[in-house]
């Protein structure tokens, strides 16, 4: 049996030495060093994983390769080469264009009489590059500013109308008051401790939801179930309800969505929501005076 061990394992020896001589002996036909050896052994290691990357970042597979190796080849020999350089600058830029910049710019505006046209927005990024641009950058960056907020207005204009006529209804309503600013509430329970100012603090118990019914949040459901912060700290809607209710109080709020979250998208919260909050005011604390 020791014998037969010995004979296998100089056998798999034999075969492992075998085995590098080939692969020195590869190397070797293409180097005369072992330096030479060494650079081309890192070159080689060097492609590790690459056709994977090339197909997955720039979609070039192997039937490719001969036409990568070329544009490679060319970068080497003409890498100090200005125009080379821009060429291959603008190759780049055109892909961040293509798989970011202009995905990034245009979701906003689908579906909507704004919607980007991508062969003009290629043209006037291209053009603008070149100093060739028929508009300015001011005066551009002004225009999709105020096109984006349109299209976005757009998007929304059924739900937001949808919201307005639910405040003209539910203003009409018995025991619904109405503020300067817009605000509604309708008092439930009337407390008779003090009316925080805009500085103090507040302890409340709430609970918020949309005008179809959805909860999006409520102290309520947590322990405890009270919340305290500054009044000036929260949405417009709350700041002003607050710095009108005694301690003790009980209110309902109908916030419109000027005063609550506008055509910001809040968590659970759609854009141009009104708002509905139950709200019971527990305590104050006085803001520290200086």
């Amino acid at each position: 049996m020791a014998n037969k061990t010995i004979a296998v394992l100089a056998m798999l020896s034999a075969t492992m030495a075998c085995k590098a001589a080939a692969a020195d002996n590869a190397v070797k036909q293409q180097t005369a060093t072992a330096a030479d050896s060494m650079s081309y052994a890192a070159g080689v290691a060097a492609t590790e994983g690459l056709q994977a990357y090339l197909k997955s970042q720039f979609g070039v597979d192997s039937t490719n390769m001969e036409q990568f190796v070329a544009g490679f080849e060319e970068v080497l020999e003409n890498a100090s080469d200005p125009a080379l350089k821009a060429r291959w600058a603008g190759i780049q830029i055109a892909q961040m264009a293509q798989d970011r910049i202009l995905p990034q710019m245009k979701g906003g505006t689908v579906g909507t009489p704004y919607e980007i046209k991508d062969t003009l927005f290629y043209k006037a990024f291209a053009q603008t590059v070149a100093g060739k641009g028929q508009m300015g950058l001011e005066e551009a960056k002004a225009y999709y500013k105020d096109a984006m907020e349109k299209a976005e207005a757009d998007k929304h204009k059924e739900y937001k109308a949808e919201n307005e006529a639910w405040l003209a209804a539910n203003k009409k309503k018995s025991g619904v008051k109405t503020t300067k600013t817009g605000l509604q509430y309708k008092v439930i329970e009337k407390g008779s401790g003090a009316v925080p100012k805009a500085t103090d603090k507040a302890t409340v118990k709430y609970e918020g939801k949309m005008i179809d019914g959805t909860v999006f949040d409520s102290s309520y459901q947590r322990d405890p179930q009270t919340s305290t912060f500054r009044c000036d700290q929260v949405i417009a809607g709350w700041t002003e309800a607050l710095t009108m209710m005694p301690v003790g109080s009980k209110w309902e709020l109908y916030i419109p969505q000027e005063l609550a979250y506008g055509s910001r998208e809040a968590g659970k919260i759609k854009p141009y929501s009104t708002l509905v909050f139950t709200v019971e005011l527990v305590s104050v604390e006085a803001s520290e005076s200086k």
